[in-house]
């Protein structure tokens, strides 16, 4: 069964690895080596990373001489984001209630301490 472009999107980033290989990346292209320096794995497992991004258009990778040089490509995460743009009112809308309640909670308490201080004087 063939995968739509924004579930292989999201299947990549899904991996932590993943995620923190295209932060850095995210700060200028760098060399797969350079790239595989904070990681505590093998170059063969960084390659793997490295196939599901560029799998996924999330990077592209190129030969420079005998480096293989490694930048992001945007285009996916902005189909990421846009598609959760599409979802944003329903967070809003979560958000200003929990605001309004919030503010009601607070004037109750207020109203509380206000009858507690005019009961003791």
């Amino acid at each position: 069964m063939p995968t739509d472009q924004l579930s292989t999107t999201f299947s990549a980033l899904a991996d932590p690895t993943r995620r923190a290989i295209l932060a850095r990346l995210a700060a200028g292209e760098c060399s797969v080596s350079e790239l595989a320096e904070p990681f505590d794995m093998s170059m063969p497992a960084v390659s793997k990373h490295l196939r599901v991004l560029e799998r996924a258009g999330l990077i592209e990778r190129r030969r420079d001489a005998q480096w293989r040089r490694c930048r992001i490509e945007a285009s996916p995460l902005k189909d990421v984001a846009d598609w959760a743009e599409h979802y944003r009112h329903l967070w809003e809308g979560r958000l200003d209630r929990l605001d309004r309640y919030l503010q009601e909670l607070t004037g109750a308490a207020k109203e509380e301490s206000h009858d507690r201080k005019q009961r003791s004087e």
